[in-house]
């Protein structure tokens, strides 16, 4: 049975990866630093800190030893951030960082180097739209809002996932990993409860995306299915960017 190991398993993108690899058969170890509040079959919880290597790897190593070789990485762990480029304190810009970077950059790092040991396996890292498209347009805020709501710290630190994205699959490719990633439009999600109807005429499908689309994708491209794909960026965003 194929293992999957998957960050930011708690919130409402991670959980229906765990939901969508368990449902397909996988065996799915589910890291985050609060538990869901509901676990998917065929799935373990791991607290973890997934900006701290050595917690990364202590965590990888109980994985292996229990379920055995992680041969999928979906790496969803990340936070959100307010503010426009003018105004980003550093503290706020390193804590952005830490965590949707970072906190990538160690798994991948980790699980990748074993992958490509044994030459099998498959990465797929969740980016964002506001990574490629300098942030979304909000026709509803003026100007003194958008400088409080702008996000640039979380766009930046999508945009560096993207480039990390690529870089890791020209490493890894002819070592048997293919690593692709997703680029999630706004996604119905707690978080995203508060966005006005505004936001949703934005988007040419008329709705917004949900958490299973995105988990689709991810699975898409962790699937044989996928074979050739390697270095993709795959936007799911219902045609609110294209490129």
């Amino acid at each position: 049975m194929s293992v999957a190991m998957v960050t930011g398993a708690s919130g409402a993108i991670g959980s229906a990866v765990c939901r969508q690899l368990a449902a397909e058969g996988y065996q799915v170890a589910a890291l985050d630093l609060s538990e869901p509040q509901v676990l998917a079959a065929r799935t373990q919880f791991y607290i973890c800190d997934v900006a701290a290597k050595s917690e990364v790897r202590e965590v990888i190593d109980e994985v292996e030893g229990r379920m055995g070789p992680i041969t999928a990485l979906v790496n969803v762990a990340g936070i959100v951030s307010k503010g426009s480029a003018l105004g980003l304190s550093i503290a706020e810009f390193e804590r952005v960082m830490r965590i949707n970077v970072q906190g990538t950059l160690v798994p991948c790092q980790l699980v990748g180097q074993l992958m490509a040991e044994r030459r099998r396996g498959a990465i797929v890292n969740i980016g964002s739209v506001v990574g490629k498209n300098g942030g979304n347009a909000r026709p509803w805020l003026d100007r003194s809002e958008q400088e409080v709501a702008g996000n640039v710290a979380y766009g930046m630190s999508k945009a560096a996932v993207h480039t990390l994205t690529l870089f890791l699959a020209k490493e890894l490719a002819s070592r048997g990993v293919r690593v692709n990633a997703v680029a999630p439009g706004p996604i119905a999600t707690a978080m995203t409860k508060v966005f006005p109807d505004n936001l949703r005429a934005l988007v040419p499908v008329g709705r917004m995306g949900r958490p299973e689309d995105v988990a689709e994708a991810v699975c898409f491209l962790l699937s044989a299915k996928a074979g050739f794909i390697c270095g993709e960026i795959l936007d799911v965003n219902g045609a609110l960017w294209c490129d």
